[in-house]
């Protein structure tokens, strides 16, 4: 697999987004593979049971599966980025697709934990992480204005799939056992590749607009205009070829596979450090629910349902969310807005700290599933507000990098605790108290390093190995846009000729009736076709 074209990856800055067209129906595949990718690691979780009596493990053992799988999809992010930026959208997510559905079928084989980690935790999560940042920066190609609400949508995947994916667990766990519920899930995991198919580059549309031009004015060159046109075309296509052998005499610069300028932005540097903090704690909470519902005595099917409960609110929490921030006035204060959310996250967890009833674990479903909707449909709308379209690949896959440390930190840290205490309230105030803080660490480092107003200023050209291909589709729209101007002004030079000429010949014409007397050919003088007779000539110099 060579390197693509730059029609695999993402647009250039001059491809306007169309905000629509096919674009729902990336979004489409956006929304699946982002309920996949959340809602799976979570879904899992319903066969731990099963899983720590045949394996005669802990909390913490099994807990390991879905924080390895959501460390791969985090901790993998710089590699594809720089898959993206090498191959294209398309063939990464094709490849991620093969990859998620082999894990968990290959992990229904397995004979210990271990194995288990490997193939459902590594394999798998590697799997999702090639479809799920792909999928976004194909989003935020094909959406400007309607970006936030978009990224809602899309967002509101995991939900779907959440309220989904956990009874359709529980009914396999009890009809096929673990094993045959791997093998099941592993086989819906195959939709991925689907959905990694219907991602069409953007740019396709334009090089496609850009040969209409072409055969348009190539057409006009086909018309007979003469000697003296053809004299012009021949000069202008020896201008266009010296042009062109400059332009590939130049050294094709290299293409970034991950830029690290990123860093020098202090609102990206910000947002870093508090979504690690805020992922410490924040999906602590979904992954332990099943398990404490059963532990204090609700029934593994009505334990499987507190699930469902949070995907159904959160289907309609993120769309919401993403329409409010898409307003004129809210979308300049995303930034807040996000901070707000994760502020309500995490009291939502400690005020719940003490729920030892199903009633009581319902009410923390609904208020979880509201801000965790809210999270869930503002992170990467704020990402891409901070540093843009063209530099969102590489900081998706950084940002995703950070994170896996945490999640490799939260999940198994609560596991061990509730080994050792056997008290599930420490779990909720602790992973509370980290949201808090990164809320409050965001909103205050934005207000006070960020408030400030900047003046524009002229975007700097980019080093060697980046920008690239953007400047290369730009230089060929100039290129396509020069070769019609010239074309255009050859088009009215050659009519201009022929009215010239046409003229000339009227002219000469009446001098000969007049005068009665033949001219005598001169060197290098052209027959006039049209109303000249066979010995009447005319010189070039007339024309």
């Amino acid at each position: 697999m060579g390197r693509s074209d730059p029609e695999e990856g993402q647009a250039p800055a001059s491809v306007k987004p169309p905000d629509g067209g096919w674009g729902w129906i990336v979004l489409l595949g956006c929304f699946v593979i982002t309920g996949f990718s959340y809602a799976f690691p979570k879904a899992v979780s319903v066969y731990f049971k099963a899983l720590m009596q045949d394996f005669h493990v802990g909390y913490s053992d099994t807990a390991w599966i879905s924080s390895i799988m959501l460390a791969m999809l985090y901790g993998t992010g710089p590699v594809s980025s720089i898959m993206v930026n090498q191959f294209g959208c398309r063939p990464v997510m094709l490849v991620g697709g093969l990859l998620a559905s082999s894990g968990m079928i290959l992990a229904s084989f397995t004979t210990n934990i271990i194995e288990l980690y490997l193939t459902a935790g590594m394999l798998t999560g590697l799997g999702m992480a090639l479809n799920f940042q792909p999928s976004l920066i194909m989003l935020g190609t094909y959406f400007d204005k309607r970006r936030p609400l978009a990224n809602g949508l899309a967002a509101a995947g995991s939900p779907v799939f959440l309220s989904a994916l956990s009874p359709l667990g529980q009914v396999l766990l009890e009809k096929f056992g673990w094993r045959g519920g791997f093998l099941i899930m592993g086989g819906l995991l195959l939709n991925c590749c689907t959905c990694g198919a219907v991602m069409r580059p953007l740019e396709a549309g334009m090089k496609r607009k850009m040969e209409k031009v072409q055969d348009k004015y190539e057409a006009k060159e086909m018309l007979p205009i003469g000697e003296r046109a053809e004299e012009a075309i021949s000069t202008t296509d020896g201008a266009k070829k010296s042009k062109k052998t400059k332009k590939q005499q130049q050294p094709r610069k290299g293409k970034k596979l991950l830029d690290f300028s990123i860093f020098s932005n202090r609102g990206f540097v910000i947002y870093s450090i508090a979504k690690f903090i805020m992922v410490l704690g924040l999906f602590v909470p979904p992954i332990l629910l099943v398990n404490y519902a059963k532990d204090i005595g609700v029934p593994d099917t009505e334990a499987a349902f507190l699930l469902s409960i949070i995907g159904f609110i959160d289907i309609f929490a993120r769309p919401s969310c993403g329409m409010l921030a898409g307003l004129k006035w809210m979308r300049p204060h995303v930034t807040y807005l996000f901070s707000f959310a994760m502020l309500f996250n995490g009291l939502t967890d400690i005020c719940s700290a003490r729920a030892n009833t199903y009633t009581a674990l319902v009410i923390f479903c609904v208020f979880f599933g509201i801000s965790y909707g809210m999270v869930g449909a503002l992170q990467f709308e704020v990402l891409m507000a901070i540093v843009g379209s063209q530099k969102f690949s590489s900081a998706i896959g950084l940002v995703l990098l950070i994170e896996a440390i945490a999640v490799l930190i939260g999940p198994p840290s609560a596991g061990r605790l509730v080994d050792a205490f056997k008290n599930y309230a420490i779990i909720f105030y602790l992973a509370g108290s980290e949201v808090v803080l990164s809320s409050l660490f965001l909103a205050m480092a934005t207000y006070c390093c960020l408030n400030q107003k900047k003046t524009p200023q002229p975007e700097k050209t980019p080093s060697v190995g980046g920008g690239s291909d953007t400047e290369e589709a730009e230089s060929d729209v100039q290129e396509v846009e020069d070769h019609a101007a010239d074309n255009h002004h050859l088009s009215h030079s050659t009519n201009t000729a022929v009215v010239m000429t046409s003229d000339a010949v009227n002219h000469v014409a009446e001098d000969h009736s007049a005068d009665g007397a033949e001219q005598p050919a001169d060197e290098g003088a052209v027959p006039v076709p049209g109303e000249c007779n066979s010995g009447q000539t005319v010189e070039r110099e007339r024309f």
